[in-house]
């Protein structure tokens, strides 16, 4: 006879004894989640540069709450493009770069792609070296002229971070996206928006004239950055590398026996292991674009007590919230700019370095590559400033050259995720490759009509 009661008992028995089990294993996959942090973080800041700064803050002060849709929708197709990228390096063992070279057997082309990749990699540095001479100029009152000759001295603080360990650029990065995400959350609680036109204009898509579909082309077009597709996936395969046996005592909590069965790729990790670091990947990057969404949604909102306002700059916004707001609310954000501009030069000069490494399998001297990239920038702008120009004005050049560039690593970067030869078990799936090639195309749409706009009157 059966006792349905003592079986039921049992089994609560055996829960209360699996539960310390099921407690610790949630410790270890804590502990290995945030061992992990580090690439999507590095590589969320390309999304909160200083080029978003311009078109944020264009958004907001010219049309309100109207475009708030677009820099969600921006951040989310971001988010797609960045998975795949650092999936490709964790399930393959190679970067981006890397297999763009193997894929080009005639060698010949190489060296134009690689000089194109290094073309999109100074206009990003621009447009980043901008916001540090801006942040300069703003906060300490600097002429234009000293500050993008001391805007050009932060080259000597990332290299000397160079040679250290690379945990100590990722806190590098840490503290300074953080001075950003925090600077950012402060003005919006001093400028407290509408709760209720945030969260419907937030999900209704609209474009009310062609000044606004141009903004909305600026935040989405160029939204994804070149470098930043290229050096996730370095990152990843990379930071995969440094944590496989040292964490939880064997490859990211997997078992010794599972980590030396043979996989399809060409580094020496368990499909066990690649899946357990996808997995990690994935829930950092969508917590790091979320966080840059927010920030890029925050910038807008910020500069909505400015509107009516079309043709805003950064300095008239700042001056701006600071009579309507308090001198408080404008250093802080100008420390958010500075921030923005300091973090995302030094991973242009991260992403410079890989990209050189793998599509021509050269080390040039970081401390040579990093001073000529920047020289290379400081030239114009102090050229322009000379000339009376206003060095914001080199930011639509800059552009161009993205816009054209964009193509160069995502239609590589959506083939190779999407072949078994490359990816094994990791390969997309349907919806994923549907869903990356709409995004693909809508992006290069976005900046086709972003180039028609700028040549064609």
């Amino acid at each position: 006879m059966r006792f349905p009661w003592k079986s039921s008992t049992k089994s609560q028995q055996q829960i209360l004894a699996d539960a310390p089990v099921q407690q610790t294993a949630k410790r270890v996959s804590l502990r290995s989640f945030v061992l992990w942090l580090g690439p999507a973080l590095m590589v969320s800041i390309a999304y909160m540069d200083p080029g978003n700064y311009g078109t944020d803050i264009a958004a907001g002060a010219a049309f309100k709450y109207d475009l708030l849709w677009a820099a969600w929708f921006a951040g989310g197709m971001a988010m797609l493009l960045q998975y795949l990228s650092g999936k490709l390096g964790i399930a393959s063992g190679y970067s981006l770069p890397e297999l763009v070279r193997m894929s080009l057997v005639k060698h010949r082309y190489v060296v134009p792609y690689w000089l194109a990749a290094e073309a999109a990699v100074a206009a990003t540095d621009l447009a980043e070296y901008l916001g540090t001479v801006l942040g300069l100029n703003l906060l300490f009152g600097v002429p234009l002229l000293y500050a993008s000759i001391f805007g050009a001295l932060d080259v000597i603080l990332l290299l000397a971070m160079m040679g250290k360990r690379f945990r100590l650029i990722e806190q590098y990065f840490a503290m300074l996206i953080s001075v950003l995400v925090f600077g950012i959350l402060y003005n919006l609680v001093v400028v407290k928006p509408d709760l209720t036109q945030v969260a419907y204009h937030s999900v209704v898509p609209i474009a009310s004239s062609n000044a606004a579909l141009l903004i909305v082309v600026g935040i989405i077009g160029a939204t994804v950055m070149p470098h930043a597709l290229f050096v996730h996936s370095w990152l990843s395969k990379n930071k995969m590398d440094l944590l496989g046996r040292k964490i939880n005592g064997g490859n990211l909590g997997s078992s010794v026996t599972d980590s030396m069965k043979p996989t399809a790729n060409h580094h020496a990790h368990s499909t066990r292991e690649i899946e357990r670091t996808r997995k990690f990947h994935l829930k950092e990057t969508v917590l790091a674009l979320t966080i840059a969404s927010v920030v890029n949604a925050g910038i807008l909102l910020v500069a909505i007590p400015l509107y009516p306002n079309p043709n805003v700059t950064v300095s008239d916004f700042v001056h701006g919230i600071g009579l309507i707001f308090g001198s408080a609310i404008a250093v802080i954000f100008i420390l958010t700019l500075l921030a923005s501009g300091l973090s995302s030069s030094a991973l242009g000069t991260i992403a410079g370095q890989v990209i050189m490494e793998g599509l021509i399998g050269k080390h040039w001297n970081v401390w040579a590559r990093r001073i000529v990239t920047r020289v290379i920038n400081v030239f114009p702008t102090t050229f322009a400033i000379l000339l009376g120009l206003d060095p914001l004005s080199l930011l639509v050049y800059s552009q161009v050259i993205l816009s054209l560039m964009i193509p160069l690593p995502m239609i590589p970067l959506v083939y190779y995720t999407s072949k078994r030869k490359f990816m094994a078990d990791f390969v997309n799936r349907r919806i994923t490759l549907v869903l990356a090639i709409v995004t693909v195309a809508l992006i290069m749409a976005f900046n086709s009509f972003l180039l028609y706009t700028i040549f064609v009157p």
